[in-house]
């Protein structure tokens, strides 16, 4: 008999790609120009995560208008900016300027009313939002608010020259581990933004049965196991098991994001997102009452 060295086929094992799209072009707010790398019908596939926008522009028409105040229910946002600075207000007084390498984490849960406006009349305002969800348990409870400003969001470069960006969750290579400047219970979310530099690649560890996504947003990746690489704008979303090898020949920027799927109901109308109807047309009666956030 031939003894088979269990570790070594299983360093074999990549997580499969399932799924590579693009973005789609789109205005929210009071008309700001976006991509939505995804969200919308279908939604289920990327459970923890609702919703990827990516938005970027040097045209002050394209984002001079803001998000106005609106309302949330029922998960997080999370918005991380590349460049520019961006104005945060919301019902519970708290104000926070957003601005280049900064992070702003809002957990809506019962209800929480805020605007974002931007805090400048020219040049290029850059950057991502995601929406995680929040478990049925978690849903109605008290709104919060963290501002992450850049200095407090811990950064690093791995042994093979590729700089990295820990936002939440704990990154892992097996050489260095850092954590994350957020720690999130339930979906327990993986953040991080890759600045890979030519002819680099990378590693990181993942848990198993987490749901992982991929964002290219310059360059071009080739992912460990799948035969063609993925260019600019393209979303890769994996596999729950195996391990991930990412590698570039021409340089590349790239998100991972990675979650613990909550496999309940997901029932979203517009800017509430619960497990029921009932519940969502309990959202609508709150808010025309004015008890959204009570």
């Amino acid at each position: 008999m031939v003894a088979i060295d269990e570790e070594t086929c299983h360093m074999s094992q990549f997580r499969k790609v399932l799924s590579i799209q693009a973005g789609q072009p789109t205005s929210d707010g009071a008309g700001v120009k976006l991509t939505r790398v995804f969200g919308g019908p279908g939604v289920e596939q990327f459970d923890p995560f609702l919703m990827l926008d990516e938005f970027g522009s040097d045209k002050p028409d394209d984002y001079i208008a803001g998000f106005p105040p609106h309302p949330h229910r029922g998960f997080e946002t999370v918005t991380y900016m590349l460049e520019g600075r961006m104005r945060h207000e919301d019902h519970m007084g708290n104000v926070g300027l957003l601005q280049g390498g900064g992070v702003q984490w809002m957990t809506a849960a019962r209800g929480i009313i805020h605007s974002e406006m931007p805090e400048q009349e020219e040049g290029v305002m850059r950057g991502f939002q995601l929406w995680l969800n929040l478990p049925g348990k978690t849903k109605l409870n008290d709104a919060s608010y963290q501002d992450i400003q850049p200095e407090n969001i811990p950064r690093l470069t791995t042994q093979n020259g590729v700089d990295v960006v820990v936002i939440a969750g704990q990154f892992d290579d097996g050489q260095i581990q850092q954590a994350g400047a957020v720690q999130r219970p339930d979906t327990e979310p993986q953040y991080f933004d890759f600045h890979m530099p030519a002819g680099t690649s990378i590693s990181p560890r993942i848990p198993e049965g987490h749901r992982a996504l991929l964002y290219v947003y310059e360059g071009s990746l080739e992912v460990a196991g799948h035969p063609q690489g993925v260019s600019a704008s393209r979303m890769v979303r994996l596999s729950e098991e195996g391990e991930l090898q990412l590698n570039t020949n021409t340089g590349a920027r790239v998100l991972l994001i990675a979650g613990k799927p909550l496999r309940e109901p997901i029932v979203q109308y517009g800017p509430f997102v619960m497990n029921t109807r009932e519940e969502i047309e309990q959202a609508l009666r709150d808010f025309r009452n004015d008890r959204l956030t009570a």
